[in-house]
């Protein structure tokens, strides 16, 4: 079930509320050129659409806590039937009250010439400053006519401010409808690793294996990936972004896929999943694999209310270092190595992130010295890895990798809903047991 309405709604008011007396100008995304006049496919704003739920691009809101008759204005292009025929269907100020609860619409040309009447009596202005290139000067200029005006009527926005940290604290904590969108787009991404796990053979090209992925996404009405699907080959899986996706798939090698769809009101799954491409482990593939397998068992279970991400993040990390430790590939105490940071050659990123509308999600991870506590509602994911390559050396005092162990990229990576009583692991219908991936 879609977002409804009122639940946009609810978080205008709740964004309104939060605001006191400053009023809000968050603007829609823009068209960007692709090649020529080619332009890429349109991505809504994620704060614009959280509030608005209005997938149109250029259009620019209004939140205007000073002015409780007409608190929510849109201004977006009008209906035009010759703009239509070339570049599609239009809602229109008709349809931004009537469909998206504005108080008031208007053409998007009128912003500059309204605007200003809009901020009057606003104790501050919340606008993110060099992002929206279009708007910020007609912001700019509203603002600084008020400051010229002040002398004389004792009236202007104090101050620019963002709404940032109003805005991503509250999409930090997901409402029930919000991981219902979660849940299925983790259902549907997981579906698409098992299919991808049942093609994947040697000799295959790994873009095939892409293919396969995201044809799935879209025939179940996802709006495609959340992101550069990442499908790697053997040494491919240590490079972290690899998206080359054009290396045939070699007997022996592990393929480590990294991929996950967005729907279409832009909830995102975020899976990885790595397995032999010919169905059976090498003892040092198995050897890793169970690490970070048990490395990543031990940090989902570290989710819950009043831990952090950096606890889960330290669960993780202790597990691999210690499993790097015994198998010879770091040397020394596990205490002074994770505080020297000597496995970073082998284990070089955090083991999550927020999810929700953006796949890094927005949200802080720390409130100064104090890391940010885990409430239900919040949505991370659980990534730790292991990378065995050349491109990094070890640091002084670390043992030269074997060649056995060259070429061998893991990274295991679920979805995880903080709960009241825990945790839920969306994408736990991702198989990832040896017994499940191995044949």
């Amino acid at each position: 079930m879609a977002i409804s309405p009122a639940e946009f709604s609810r978080r205008r008011t709740t964004f309104l509320e939060r605001l006191g007396g400053v009023a809000a100008v968050i603007p829609a995304a823009a068209l960007v050129t692709h090649h020529a006049d080619v332009e890429h496919s349109f991505r809504q704003q994620s704060d614009f659409w959280y509030l608005t739920g209005f997938d149109e691009p250029g259009a620019v809101a209004l939140f205007l806590p000073h002015r409780p008759d007409n608190p929510f204005v849109l201004f977006v292009e009008p209906k035009d039937p010759t703009a239509e025929v070339w570049n599609g269907f239009r809602w229109g100020c008709e349809g931004a009250v009537q469909r998206f609860g504005a108080d008031l619409a208007h053409p998007r040309a009128d912003l500059a010439g309204r605007l200003g009447d809009y901020l009057k009596g606003a104790e501050g202005i919340a606008f993110r400053v060099g992002r929206h290139p279009a708007v910020e000067p007609l912001v700019l200029s509203a603002w600084s006519a008020q400051l010229d005006r002040a002398p004389r009527n004792g009236q202007a926005a104090l101050g620019l401010v963002a709404p940032c940290p109003l805005l991503h604290e509250l999409r930090l904590r997901k409402s029930e409808a919000e991981l219902e969108r979660m849940r299925l787009a983790a259902r549907i991404s997981a579906e698409a690793h098992e299919l991808a796990r049942q093609v994947a053979r040697p000799g295959l090209n790994e873009r095939q294996v892409q293919a396969v992925i995201e044809q799935h996404f879209m025939e179940q009405g996802a709006r495609g990936p959340a992101y550069g699907s990442i499908v790697a080959g053997g040494d491919n899986a240590c490079v972290l972004h690899y998206t080359s996706n054009n290396a045939p798939l070699a007997d022996g090698d592990l393929l480590l896929i990294d991929a996950g769809c967005s729907l279409s009101d832009y909830y995102n799954g975020d899976i990885t999943r790595t397995f032999p491409v010919n169905g059976c482990f090498s003892g040092e593939q198995r050897a890793l694999y169970d690490l970070v397998l048990a490395a990543q068992e031990a940090a989902i279970a570290a989710v819950r209310p009043a831990a952090d991400a950096e606890q889960v993040h330290g669960v993780a990390l202790r597990v691999l270092v210690e499993g790097l430790v015994d198998l010879g590939l770091l040397r020394g105490a596990v205490e002074g190595l994770i505080e020297q940071g000597a496995y970073r050659h082998l284990y070089m990123h955090r083991t999550g992130h927020w999810l929700g509308l953006d796949v890094h999600d927005v949200g802080a991870y720390r409130l100064g010295e104090h890391p940010v506590p885990l409430e239900p509602g919040m949505v991370l994911t659980v990534e730790p890895g292991l990378y065995v390559s050349d491109r990094l050396p070890p640091p002084e005092g670390q043992p030269a990798i074997d060649e056995r162990w060259k070429g061998i990229g893991i990274r295991i990576e679920d979805d995880v809903a903080v709960s009241e009583r825990g945790h839920e692991v969306l994408t736990a219908a991702a198989q990832k047991s040896v017994a499940a991936i191995q044949r």
